[in-house]
């Protein structure tokens, strides 16, 4: 005899399949304009591509790198490796199949499954609750355009040739991350971003990740061939590829390498979860996540070969953050023979992994303007964009935005990725998120999924946000 939890699972299934075939979206999804059928990806490819440049930020530039060389080098990848696959097959397909289930966004998915659950002005409750990653989301993308707006003015500096003129890089990217010291750039960054936004996820999102994301790593592995020719390179390569077996004894080794992987598969309960609810039924969302934890290691991979080496040629520290990026692998370009071209082809990779990464912060706050408040496309992104100028102007200065997303990155993100595991995996019916994750694909999910998603994945999520505040940030 069916349980209750069947028949509910039952009815959300025919309920979906519905709103699919009507091209109303899933329960309580609203249109792309807010009006009317919600936009959807045009290809695997493109959802792929997306989630990919969602994931590939600087944080596989500026920070993996230096994880990896002072963590053990080679050693480094082995616990790194075992989260991207723990959290790859248990967070990042939670949250494409829970976007994908409810066709909406955090506020919308949480309203969804609590009302599933029964629980009284559920849907209030939910979306109330689903205003956390939303507004998580909003407040991290504010604090990268800022960066996205530093690169954009070191790649105009090195076409026209006045960042290789510097004397002092240090002081260059000083004058820059100061109070209103870019604000045109900061304002060019946005205003691309926001540009493509307008056009729609399968016109504007899809398009430009499909184009950018390639050439990303095309410009990355170019920059790697180049810094194998270096002299001196070998010696940065020993040092980041022969493993330090030692380093699997300590535990910050294992904290930060959790860190890594969780942050760079960008599980924070929104964004992931929004681009999820424009898939069609017919996705493969296990495939997705296991190309997009594939393609996001290589990226890290590519940039640690880039960095490490290149910053060993010249006898630099391997630093992190946005000293890095910003004045550490600029002086190595000075330095090198055609450093100038480097340079250009660097800083044009940073700006398009930027963008590629601002388009899925912002669009968690988008979709939520779109689906709860009825507006066109173009007016929730008209008010992203003055929200993100209003507040991101004040952040120019490097200690202030640093400080902003530490609190965000430490306090909110993990949060929100904690509460959408528990929605999706907990408040939603008993066997429904097996059941969405396996829709689209030929075989099914071995009883390891609601084990591995229900317990071990709600649980690390928790300790990521234990051990961030422990740590002063974990990634």
């Amino acid at each position: 005899m069916a349980t209750r939890d069947d028949n509910i699972i039952a009815e959300e299934a025919r309920a979906i399949e519905v709103g699919e075939e009507t091209g109303a979206g899933a329960p309580g999804a609203s249109g792309g304009s807010g009006r009317g059928r919600r936009d959807t990806w045009a290809t695997h490819t493109g959802f792929i591509l997306a989630c990919v440049g969602s994931a590939v930020g600087m944080a596989n530039i500026w920070l993996f790198p230096y994880r990896v060389a002072q963590l053990g080098g080679a050693a480094f990848l082995v616990p790194y490796l075992i989260f991207v696959a723990l959290l790859g097959f248990t967070g990042v397909i939670g949250e494409m199949s829970f976007g994908r289930a409810m066709g909406a966004g955090p506020m919308g998915a949480f309203g969804r499954a609590m009302e599933m659950r029964g629980v009284r002005h559920g849907e209030r409750i939910g979306k109330i609750i689903g205003l956390v990653p939303t507004l998580g989301s909003l407040a991290i993308a504010i604090g990268y355009a800022v960066v996205l707006g530093w690169a954009c003015n070191y790649f105009v500096a090195s076409l026209d040739g006045e960042l290789m003129a510097q004397t002092d890089m240090g002081a260059f990217f000083g004058a820059i991350a100061s109070d209103f010291g870019n604000v045109g750039f900061h304002l060019l960054g946005l205003a691309l971003t926001f540009g493509i936004m307008i056009l729609g996820i399968s016109r504007g999102i899809e398009k430009v990740n499909k184009v950018l994301m390639p050439t990303f790593f095309v410009l990355f592995v170019i920059i790697a061939i180049r810094v194998a020719t270096l002299p001196g390179a070998a010696a940065g390569y020993e040092y980041l590829l022969v493993p330090r077996w030692e380093a699997l004894l300590n535990p910050t080794t294992w904290v930060y390498a959790l860190g890594q992987a969780f942050f760079s598969l960008s599980l924070a309960g929104c964004g992931t979860l929004v681009y999820g609810s424009y898939l069609k039924r017919d996705v493969d969302v296990v495939d997705a996540a296991k190309n997009v934890a594939i393609f996001d290691t290589i990226a890290g991979l590519v940039a640690a070969c880039v960095v490490v080496p290149a910053v060993f040629a010249f006898g630099l520290d391997v630093s992190s953050g946005p000293p890095l990026l910003f004045i550490t692998l600029a002086q190595v370009f000075q330095e090198m023979p055609f450093g100038n071209i480097f340079a250009v082809i660097l800083f044009a990779a940073v700006v398009f992994a930027a963008i590629t990464s601002l388009m899925n912060l912002f669009e968690a706050p988008v979709e939520a303007l779109q689906a709860q408040l009825g507006l066109s496309r173009a007016v929730s992104v008209g008010i992203v964009a003055v929200i993100a100028v209003a507040v991101g102007l004040f952040l120019e200065n490097g200690s202030s935005v640093s400080d902003w997303m530490d609190v965000i990155s430490i306090y909110v993100i993990p949060v929100g990725a904690f509460l959408a595991a528990v929605m999706f995996f907990w408040v939603c019916p008993r066997g429904f998120a097996k059941k969405q994750a396996e829709m689209g694909r030929k075989k099914p999910l071995g009883r390891w999924f609601d084990f591995m998603t229900r317990y071990v994945f709600v649980i690390i999520t928790a300790l990521v946000i234990v051990l961030g505040i422990f740590y002063g940030g974990i990634g």
